[in-house]
Parts: structure tokens; sequence; C-alpha cells
């Protein structure tokens, strides 16, 4: 069994040291650990410090593509060098590497696919922007209370080769997402976190930080929870169209109701649209089962091309 450690790197001279250093080489349940370096077009010297550090795999981008794109590119380096379990950190020094044999327990005892390292020690800001985060995914997502912007998980080899990175900013909440509609099992494992010291590479500042992270979400809700999202608006929709009619039919009654004729239009108009969103609702469904689709296609060329190499 062998388990390697990918580490997704932007220009992250000043840690990845530490972060190498701290990564157990012995863990229960494997009988290799090692460390992949994928970096995404650092200017500085992130791959020297790397090799120095001793990252037994170094692969580098020729510019940045970013950390979604990054992350899928270390997943498939790991799976290509025969990972049976792949954790994926970051190189900021923000998580403690040293509990790596305690993140991946649940997936050497076959009780998990996921292992979230969940982190409750996060800076003001950021538990600010991490709760929204959570409350969106679990109340419109319908996704279970995790820590759903963590970077330190752990992925079993089949959960590695069949999830789907649909976003080009983060992975973080369309991999969890997938994971669910796919049946992968997920477990969150509590985990301790420091405090970054450099600026965020991801978060710029709070007000782009929520654009792009909203639209992500958004973006993939819509992928993944077609039915949900715009069933959504439409029974809302619905229901603000009813109500003018009912104002109208009150009129009516009193004998007033020519001077309500406008209720009628804005009702009708209202509903329509509530019926268009579900009717948005159910083909965004239907095109799902077709994802699902090339998704075991593309799962199955994936291992073909593994087994291949073996």
């Amino acid at each position: 069994m062998k388990l390697i450690v990918t580490i997704p790197c932007f220009n992250e001279a000043a840690t990845l040291e530490q972060v190498i250093r701290e990564i157990p080489r012995q863990v229960a349940g494997y009988d290799q650990v090692a460390v992949l370096v994928l970096n995404d077009g650092s200017t500085d010297d992130t791959v020297a410090i790397a090799q120095q550090a001793g990252a037994d795999y170094v692969i580098s981008h020729k510019g940045n593509l970013g950390l979604a794109r990054t992350f899928q590119h270390a997943l498939w380096e790991a799976l290509q060098h025969g990972a049976d379990t792949i954790v994926n950190t970051d190189g900021d020094n923000h998580y403690d590497q040293s509990r790596i044999g305690e993140l991946v327990q649940p997936i050497v005892a076959g009780q998990a696919d996921i292992v979230i390292g969940s982190r409750k020690n996060l800076h003001t800001k950021n538990r600010f922007l991490n709760k929204l985060g959570s409350f969106i995914m679990t109340k419109w997502a319908g996704l279970p209370r995790y820590d759903v912007s963590t970077g330190f998980r752990a992925y079993s080899q089949e959960a590695a080769l069949r999830l789907g990175v649909y976003s080009t900013h983060t992975y973080v909440h369309t991999t969890l997402l997938s994971a669910q509609d796919l049946g992968l099992v997920t477990v969150e494992v509590p985990m301790a976190d420091r405090p970054v010291q450099r600026p965020s590479r991801l978060i710029k500042n709070v007000r782009s930080h929520i654009w792009k992270a909203g639209w992500n979400i958004v973006r993939n809700i819509v992928i993944f929870r077609p039915l949900r999202f715009f069933g959504s608006i439409g029974i809302l929709l619905t229901g603000l169209g009813i109500a003018p009619l009912i104002r109208f039919l009150y009129f009516l009654a009193i004998g007033q109701g020519g001077g309500h004729v406008q209720s009628i239009i804005i009702g009708t108009m209202l509903i329509l649209l509530g019926y268009i969103n579900v009717v948005l609702g159910l083909l965004g469904s239907s095109i799902g089962w077709h994802r699902k689709v090339s998704e075991e296609i593309l799962y199955r060329l994936k291992r073909l091309e593994l087994e291949s190499k073996q």
C-alpha cells in the first residue's frame, strides 16, 4: 500500500520545507509514504526548496493555472505514481502534517472514501467566510455540516479516480458535491490548524473572494442540484404570483375588480416564470444523467490507463 501526500504550490518557498519535513514517512497501514509537489508556475525558489526538503516527485506547470487545475493534476500524477491513498495538503504550513496518520485511518479501515480534516482554530475573517460557505452548501446544496473549505483531505484511489472538478477557482466545494453525487462515503476528522502569516493566495480581498467563491458555489449547485436550485426559485415565484391573483379575486368579490387588472398580469407573469424555472430544473436533471454517463466512461478510461502502466 502506497500513500502519496500532494502539495499544490504557488510561491511557497518560505514555508514548504517545514511542511515537507513534518510529513511522517511511516504511517500505519502503508508500506511507503511519498511526497509529490505540484508547482503551479512559482517565481520563487519553491522547486529548489521542495527538492532539498526531500520531496519524492516535483512536477511544474509552465505558468500559473490556478488551484483547481493544479489539484486535479496532482491527483492524476499521484495515481500514476501508484498511490492507493492520496492526502492533499497546503504548502503554507496551515495544517499539522504530523496528524496525517489520523486523517487516513478511516480509509485504511475501509470506512470512508474521503476524509476531511476539519479546522477548529480559524482566523476570525476566515471563520466567517467558512461558515458562510458551509451554510450555503448545507442549506441549499444539501451537504452535511462539513468544513467545506478545508484543503486538508484524504482520498482513496477510487475516490481520486471518480471525482470531478467543475471549477477553475477552487476545488473544495465542487469535489464535495461530486462525491455526494457519486455516492462516495465522506467523513470528518477534527484537526487543529495554524494561522497563516502570509496573505492568502486565494483570497485577495473579502469582497472579491465572496463574489468568486459564491459564483462558484452557485454554479456547482446548478450542475449537481439543478432541480433543487431551479425548483426552489420556481416554487418561490409561483407563491409570489398567487398572492396578487388572490388580491384580484378579493377586490372582484367586493365589486372593485375592474381597477386591479394589473394584479392578474403580475400574478400570471410570476407563475409563468415559476413554471419556466421548474422546467429548467427538470431539463438540468436530465442533463445530469448524461454527465454521469460521461463520468463513468472517463473513470473506466482512467482505470484502464493506470492498469496498462502496472
